[in-house]
């Protein structure tokens, strides 16, 4: 066997970093990311294994099924090279690596799709539709640039915690606590909404001459606090529904 390397260099880890960005370039039925993953961990496997025939099989156990949140994959792919050094200097099996993988990224995928789909998303959608009236078309250009800082990173900081803890990144990805960050994210989305809603009664409700739009608009926000409580306290859905429905129905037959 080949002496390899006892670590890998900054600038192998910021490549195999640069090459997860792309980690869906390449996604297929069979695999799913399982190409993606390969290629961007690929300059560290060349390294750790000069030996051509200890370098194909590293390649090939990164070909079997892989598939997670994109975003979250960072951790799992800075835990992957964490073993294969590992794995490279003797110190544990190839399996270990394998069963990482296998292990984490369900786990990894419900988290990062509450988080960065259903949480912070929509809320950086909401704050910025909510400057609309200040910003312009420069909200759009704000929401791009909101949503890429807390996602890149996110990526670089689970990515560290992968390399640096291995199979310890469980207690590490607890500590960041990204479920109850995203509860804050969704309250934050729907209070902007529920501002941008507001705004829109009272400024359609001058332009058309409609001298209750200032009560129209404390209605509509005073509705949604309402909306909020019942649904914390688990009151059904559709009787919340059927609320604003009746509400509305007043409104519309005295205002």
């Amino acid at each position: 066997m080949s002496t390899p390397a006892l670590s890998l260099p900054w600038w192998v880890l910021l490549r195999v970093f640069l090459r997860s960005l792309f980690l869906q370039a390449s996604w297929n039925p069979q695999g799913m990311q399982n190409l993606g993953l390969a290629y961007a961990v690929y300059p560290a496997l060349e390294r750790l294994y000069p030996e051509q025939r200890e370098l194909e099989a590293a390649v090939r156990r990164h070909l079997v099924f892989f598939n997670t949140h994109p975003y979250v994959a960072a951790a799992i792919v800075g835990g992957v090279l964490h073993h294969e050094q590992r794995i490279a200097r003797g110190e544990e099996t190839p399996d270990k690596v394998v069963a990482f993988k296998a292990a984490l990224m369900g786990p990894l995928a419900a988290l990062g799709d509450g988080f960065f789909w259903l949480s912070l998303k929509p809320a950086t959608g909401a704050v910025c539709a909510a400057l609309v009236p200040v910003l312009a078309a420069w909200a759009a250009v704000l929401f791009l640039v909101l949503y890429n800082l807390v996602h890149f990173w996110l990526r670089a900081r689970l990515y560290v915690l992968g390399l640096s803890m291995g199979d310890r990144l469980v207690e590490a990805v607890a500590r960041v606590n990204l479920p109850g960050r995203g509860a804050k994210l969704r309250s934050v989305g729907a209070a902007c909404a529920g501002g941008l809603a507001a705004w829109l009664a009272v400024d359609f409700g001058i332009g058309a001459g409609g001298r209750f739009a200032p009560l129209l608009s404390m209605g509509c926000l005073a509705l949604g606090a309402v909306s909020y409580a019942l649904v914390a306290r688990r009151v059904p859905g559709y009787i919340v529904l059927y609320l604003a429905a009746g509400l509305a129905c007043v409104a519309g037959a005295f205002l």
